[in-house]
Protein backbone atom coordinates (compact mmCIF):
# COMPACT_ATOMS: atom_id res chain seq x y z
CA UNK A 1 0.00 0.00 0.00
CA UNK A 2 1.37 3.34 -0.93
CA UNK A 3 1.70 6.55 1.56
CA UNK A 4 -0.99 8.75 1.34
CA UNK A 5 -0.55 11.64 -0.80
CA UNK A 6 -1.23 15.20 1.42
CA UNK A 7 -2.14 18.53 -0.45
CA UNK A 8 -1.86 21.74 1.89
CA UNK A 9 -3.06 25.15 1.72
CA UNK A 10 -1.35 27.75 3.32
CA UNK A 11 -1.85 31.76 3.49
CA UNK A 12 0.96 32.73 5.93
CA UNK A 13 4.50 31.63 7.45
CA UNK A 14 3.68 28.21 7.19
CA UNK A 15 4.88 26.56 10.63
CA UNK A 16 2.35 24.03 10.79
CA UNK A 17 2.68 23.02 6.59
CA UNK A 18 6.83 22.88 7.96
CA UNK A 19 5.75 20.52 11.25
CA UNK A 20 3.88 17.95 8.55
CA UNK A 21 6.74 17.88 6.42
CA UNK A 22 8.96 17.21 8.86
CA UNK A 23 7.12 14.04 10.49
CA UNK A 24 6.90 12.80 6.54
CA UNK A 25 10.26 12.92 5.87
CA UNK A 26 11.63 11.70 9.35
CA UNK A 27 8.54 11.68 12.27
CA UNK A 28 5.30 9.84 12.60
CA UNK A 29 4.59 10.05 9.02
CA UNK A 30 7.51 8.75 7.72
CA UNK A 31 6.12 5.59 6.29
CA UNK A 32 2.74 6.56 6.03
CA UNK A 33 2.32 10.30 3.90
CA UNK A 34 4.16 12.42 1.78
CA UNK A 35 3.71 16.21 0.83
CA UNK A 36 3.00 16.22 -2.61
CA UNK A 37 2.15 20.02 -3.48
CA UNK A 38 1.35 23.65 -1.67
CA UNK A 39 -0.93 25.64 -2.71
CA UNK A 40 -0.90 29.26 -1.79
CA UNK A 41 -3.02 32.62 -2.26
CA UNK A 42 -0.56 35.20 -0.88
CA UNK A 43 2.03 36.46 -3.13
CA UNK A 44 4.57 37.26 -0.56
CA UNK A 45 4.00 34.68 1.97
CA UNK A 46 6.97 32.43 3.72
CA UNK A 47 4.97 29.30 2.95
CA UNK A 48 6.42 29.01 -0.38
CA UNK A 49 9.84 29.66 1.23
CA UNK A 50 9.33 26.49 3.41
CA UNK A 51 7.92 24.77 0.52
CA UNK A 52 10.84 25.24 -1.66
CA UNK A 53 13.41 24.56 0.94
CA UNK A 54 12.04 20.94 1.20
CA UNK A 55 12.02 20.74 -2.42
CA UNK A 56 8.21 20.81 -2.57
CA UNK A 57 6.37 21.62 -5.44
CA UNK A 58 4.67 24.98 -4.66
CA UNK A 59 1.59 27.29 -6.94
CA UNK A 60 0.71 30.41 -6.34
CA UNK A 61 -3.27 30.85 -6.67
CA UNK A 62 -3.73 34.78 -5.69
CA UNK A 63 -7.04 34.87 -4.95
CA UNK A 64 -9.36 37.67 -6.22
CA UNK A 65 -13.02 37.53 -5.04
CA UNK A 66 -14.03 40.67 -7.02
CA UNK A 67 -13.82 38.81 -10.21
CA UNK A 68 -14.13 35.23 -9.50
CA UNK A 69 -16.67 33.14 -7.36
CA UNK A 70 -15.89 31.33 -5.01
CA UNK A 71 -16.30 27.89 -6.82
CA UNK A 72 -14.46 29.23 -9.74
CA UNK A 73 -10.98 30.05 -7.39
CA UNK A 74 -11.95 26.64 -5.65
CA UNK A 75 -12.04 24.88 -9.10
CA UNK A 76 -8.26 25.94 -10.03
CA UNK A 77 -6.66 24.44 -6.53
CA UNK A 78 -9.01 21.29 -7.45
CA UNK A 79 -7.08 21.21 -10.67
CA UNK A 80 -3.81 21.35 -9.18
CA UNK A 81 -4.55 18.93 -5.98
CA UNK A 82 -6.05 16.65 -8.83
CA UNK A 83 -2.57 16.92 -10.61
CA UNK A 84 -0.45 15.23 -7.77
CA UNK A 85 -2.96 12.72 -6.55
CA UNK A 86 -4.14 14.40 -3.43
CA UNK A 87 -6.01 12.06 -1.25
CA UNK A 88 -6.11 14.26 2.25
CA UNK A 89 -6.06 18.23 2.29
CA UNK A 90 -4.84 20.54 5.05
CA UNK A 91 -5.54 23.36 5.75
CA UNK A 92 -2.75 25.31 7.41
CA UNK A 93 -3.15 29.13 8.22
CA UNK A 94 -5.67 29.31 4.70
CA UNK A 95 -7.27 32.50 5.60
CA UNK A 96 -10.67 31.38 3.38
CA UNK A 97 -13.27 29.36 3.08
CA UNK A 98 -13.61 26.62 1.19
CA UNK A 99 -16.76 25.96 -0.81
CA UNK A 100 -19.43 22.92 -0.43
CA UNK A 101 -18.16 21.71 -3.58
CA UNK A 102 -14.35 21.67 -3.07
CA UNK A 103 -15.32 19.49 0.06
CA UNK A 104 -17.46 17.19 -1.87
CA UNK A 105 -14.75 16.91 -4.14
CA UNK A 106 -12.35 15.57 -1.50
CA UNK A 107 -15.48 13.52 0.02
CA UNK A 108 -14.75 15.73 3.29
CA UNK A 109 -10.81 15.05 4.10
CA UNK A 110 -9.94 18.19 4.74
CA UNK A 111 -8.69 19.20 7.71
CA UNK A 112 -7.38 22.70 9.80
CA UNK A 113 -6.39 23.33 12.15
CA UNK A 114 -7.09 26.21 14.79
CA UNK A 115 -5.59 27.79 18.43
CA UNK A 116 -8.51 27.15 20.83
CA UNK A 117 -10.73 24.79 22.06
CA UNK A 118 -13.22 24.23 19.67
CA UNK A 119 -16.53 25.37 19.83
CA UNK A 120 -15.33 28.45 21.74
CA UNK A 121 -13.55 31.06 19.95
CA UNK A 122 -13.98 30.97 16.43
CA UNK A 123 -12.32 32.90 14.04
CA UNK A 124 -9.54 34.99 13.18
CA UNK A 125 -8.80 36.08 16.79
CA UNK A 126 -8.93 33.30 18.60
CA UNK A 127 -5.79 34.32 21.02
CA UNK A 128 -7.39 37.85 21.91
CA UNK A 129 -10.57 36.62 22.24
CA UNK A 130 -9.38 34.04 25.11
CA UNK A 131 -7.58 36.20 26.62
CA UNK A 132 -10.61 39.24 26.79
CA UNK A 133 -12.70 36.28 28.07
CA UNK A 134 -10.45 35.70 30.70
CA UNK A 135 -10.60 31.50 30.78
CA UNK A 136 -8.03 29.44 32.44
CA UNK A 137 -7.51 26.97 29.27
CA UNK A 138 -7.06 27.57 26.00
CA UNK A 139 -5.49 25.02 23.52
CA UNK A 140 -6.00 23.74 19.70
CA UNK A 141 -7.93 21.60 17.89
CA UNK A 142 -7.87 19.93 14.40
CA UNK A 143 -10.86 18.77 12.94
CA UNK A 144 -12.59 18.13 9.78
CA UNK A 145 -13.78 20.89 7.84
CA UNK A 146 -17.54 21.86 6.67
CA UNK A 147 -19.33 24.75 5.35
CA UNK A 148 -19.35 26.52 8.57
CA UNK A 149 -16.54 28.37 10.27
CA UNK A 150 -14.53 26.39 12.85
CA UNK A 151 -17.35 24.18 12.73
CA UNK A 152 -16.47 20.30 11.53
CA UNK A 153 -16.15 17.14 13.62
CA UNK A 154 -13.21 17.52 16.10
CA UNK A 155 -10.54 14.92 15.82
CA UNK A 156 -7.89 15.93 18.10
CA UNK A 157 -7.58 18.19 21.16
CA UNK A 158 -5.00 19.36 23.74
CA UNK A 159 -5.52 21.77 26.44
CA UNK A 160 -3.04 24.44 27.33
CA UNK A 161 -3.04 26.66 30.50
CA UNK A 162 -3.80 30.43 30.22
CA UNK A 163 -1.94 32.67 32.86
CA UNK A 164 -2.60 35.92 34.44
CA UNK A 165 0.16 37.48 32.96
CA UNK A 166 -0.18 35.89 29.49
CA UNK A 167 -1.10 38.33 26.02
CA UNK A 168 -1.32 37.09 22.73
CA UNK A 169 2.98 37.41 22.24
CA UNK A 170 3.04 34.94 25.14
CA UNK A 171 0.16 32.42 24.56
CA UNK A 172 0.35 32.08 20.63
CA UNK A 173 4.08 30.20 21.37
CA UNK A 174 2.83 27.93 23.82
CA UNK A 175 -0.35 26.71 21.96
CA UNK A 176 2.00 26.71 18.63
CA UNK A 177 4.19 24.24 20.13
CA UNK A 178 0.92 21.53 20.40
CA UNK A 179 -0.46 22.92 17.01
CA UNK A 180 3.15 20.99 15.49
CA UNK A 181 2.58 18.01 17.15
CA UNK A 182 -1.67 17.29 16.99
CA UNK A 183 -1.43 18.51 13.30
CA UNK A 184 0.78 15.46 12.06
CA UNK A 185 -1.01 12.93 15.06
CA UNK A 186 -4.26 14.02 13.38
CA UNK A 187 -3.00 12.37 9.61
CA UNK A 188 -1.55 9.52 11.48
CA UNK A 189 -4.96 8.37 12.91
CA UNK A 190 -6.23 8.85 9.20
CA UNK A 191 -3.24 6.82 7.64
CA UNK A 192 -3.86 4.12 9.75
CA UNK A 193 -7.57 4.39 9.58
CA UNK A 194 -8.64 5.18 13.06
CA UNK A 195 -11.21 7.48 12.64
CA UNK A 196 -14.38 6.89 11.95
CA UNK A 197 -17.41 9.43 11.99
CA UNK A 198 -20.91 8.90 13.37
CA UNK A 199 -23.03 12.00 12.88
CA UNK A 200 -20.26 14.45 13.62
CA UNK A 201 -18.35 12.56 16.31
CA UNK A 202 -15.25 11.19 15.47
CA UNK A 203 -14.69 7.97 17.14
CA UNK A 204 -10.68 6.87 17.41
CA UNK A 205 -10.04 3.50 17.74
CA UNK A 206 -7.34 2.68 20.53
CA UNK A 207 -5.77 5.28 22.40
CA UNK A 208 -4.09 8.80 21.43
CA UNK A 209 -0.91 10.23 23.16
CA UNK A 210 0.39 13.35 21.54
Amino acid sequence: MGKLKIGAIASGSGSNFEAIVNACEKGILKKKATVEVLICNKARAYCMERAKNHNIPYVLIESNMEDETREEFDQKMIDVLDKYDCELIVLVGYMLFVSEMFINRFNGNIMNIHPALLPSFKGMHAHEDTLAYGVKVSGVTVHFVDIHEDHGPIIIQKCVPVYDTDTKETLGPRILKWEHKAFPKAIELFCDKRLHIEDRIVKIDGEVKL
